[in-house]
């Protein structure tokens, strides 16, 4: 059953959640593990791989958009992730459909009234079918 983890960041904003995402990648990605970093839209992940490349000026993530490309980090929308199903990182509103497949999800909530309501939903879903569920508060 896929873990869930909620990780609630004190500041506003989709660019503080896309840093957290980030940060979060590049951790999972050196312990060894493969992320899909799930977004709303195009235009999402166009920018969340332009931060991936600025991050940091001292890390380095491999990553792409294209599963093909076999990256062990993927980012995307829509309802093909590729063939990760190690670490899934939702960054959308909605419930990703294919989030079971994921040993791991993490749900990044932002301090923004639309992305909280999202996220209390979302939390709710998953409560209500049994996920293991763990919440984070990040400061910083």
């Amino acid at each position: 059953m896929t873990r869930i983890d909620f990780h609630i960041l004190s500041l506003l904003g989709a660019e503080a959640a896309m840093h957290y995402a980030c940060r979060l990648t590049e951790k999972a990605w050196r312990a060894g593990h493969q992320v899909y970093l799930h977004c709303d839209d195009v235009d999402a992940t166009e920018a969340l791989d332009a931060m991936l490349w600025q991050y940091r000026d001292e890390s380095f993530i491999p990553h792409s958009g294209h599963p093909a490309d076999l990256n062990p980090v993927l980012i995307g929308c829509g309802e093909h992730a590729g063939e990760h199903c190690d670490v899934l990182v939702n960054l959308a509103k909605e419930i990703p459909t294919f989030f079971s497949r994921f040993k791991r999800l993490a749900e990044i909530v932002s301090q923004q009234d639309d992305s909280l309501s999202a996220s209390r939903e979302r939390y709710s879903f998953y409560k209500d079918r049994g996920y293991p569920l763990k919440t984070h508060t990040i400061t910083g």
